[in-house]
């Protein structure tokens, strides 16, 4: 039994260095793309400059560039490119599919949907953005939850029902962008999802969701877990299966409805972060949602500094480029479960 025992401590350990590489090299990737973001740009920065950016509270233009611009929509992206990656990879956890993401099933939509009502027909309004976003993503997901329900609420329905209501959504904002023609094209940006021109008034915005959302997704690691194994399972071991499915969606609408308060609709993060991640770390989730966390930052950071520098003088909203990444990528992932079902 000892033998066997020091096996398995054997067999595991190579995974385990595995994981904690990821996690430190993924930190530390994030870290210089975050350092190499405040550089880069049309007016670019030694690291000296940057330090006296942040640090140095004098009236000067990397202080004004850095502090001001800079620094800020850099801390708004990691925020975004973390909650849509762990919104993701709660989804992805809760249904059993690795295409479920927030933006596949509505969920961004409801919160766009409400946040384009905010920004359209309420401006004066405008400080409640991400609330509002958040409601709208909440009850999106509480009707696509209703519809799925047939004594309970199976993960392949919520994601067919939330197919469809996404579609509806969609509907309902091009309705509302003909009806408020005059007044869209202050909102195409922000559909287009993009993180120009985020502040410190964003930053604020969205940071005190951001910390509640990130402490609770670290408490719904042992829920995540436990339904993995199927509704059976976890009924068998006591657990209550319909509570924790709903209060890990509610979560994951937190997170991507604060995600899309600030930067539109920016898709895709959630889909491709966490399904490279569980390549590379696995599916337990006590590593999977934080190696998803810091991959989602880094993917956002990346993106939005190549789509604001490469095509200068000319801004790219990183939500087209990251549609450019994630769409093929989706497309594979389609074909990859295609040719298993075939070979099953």
């Amino acid at each position: 039994m000892i033998a066997v025992g020091e096996q398995t401590q054997k067999e595991r350990h190579p995974l385990a260095r595995k994981r904690v590489i990821v996690l430190v090299t993924s930190g530390s990737l994030l870290l210089i793309a975050a350092i190499l973001s405040l550089m880069i740009g049309p007016v670019s920065f030694s690291m000296q400059e940057i330090w006296n950016g942040i640090f140095v509270a004098n009236d000067t233009m990397e202080r004004r560039i850095v502090w001001e611009l800079r620094f800020p929509r850099v801390l708004v992206g990691m925020i975004v490119g973390v909650s849509l990656a762990v919104a993701g990879a709660i989804l992805q956890g809760v249904m059993r599919n690795p295409l479920a993401d927030p933006g596949i099933i509505g969920v961004s939509s409801g919160a766009g949907l409400a946040a384009t009502v905010i920004m359209i027909i309420y401006p004066a309004y405008i400080m409640f953005l991400p609330l509002a976003a958040f409601l709208g993503a909440l009850a999106t997901a509480v009707v696509i939850y209703a519809l799925s329900w047939r004594g309970g609420a199976s993960p392949l329905r919520i994601i067919l029902v939330g197919v469809a209501i996404n579609a509806v959504i969609g509907a309902c904002m091009s309705a509302l962008m003909l009806l408020y023609s005059d007044r869209v094209q202050a909102v195409l940006p922000w559909l287009a999802g993009g993180i120009a021109g985020v502040g410190w008034v964003q930053f604020e915005m969205i940071i005190y969701y951001a910390i509640a959302a990130f402490v609770l997704a670290i408490f719904s690691v042992k829920h995540i877990r436990i339904l993995r194994l199927g509704d059976e399972v976890a009924k068998l071991l006591g657990h209550n299966v319909e509570r924790s499915r709903f209060f890990l969606i509610v979560l994951s609408t937190l997170l991507a409805g604060m995600a899309v308060s600030v930067s539109g609709l920016i898709g895709f993060v959630g889909l491709v972060v966490p399904h490279i991640m569980r390549s590379i770390v696995g599916g337990d989730y006590r590593f999977l949602l934080p190696a998803s966390a810091l991959g989602g930052g880094l993917l956002v950071v990346v993106a939005d500094t190549i789509a604001r520098t490469l095509f200068n003088p000319i801004e790219l909203p990183v939500g087209i480029l990251l549609s450019f990444l994630g769409g093929p990528f989706f497309l594979y992932l389609i074909q990859k479960r295609r040719d298993s079902f075939a070979d099953n």
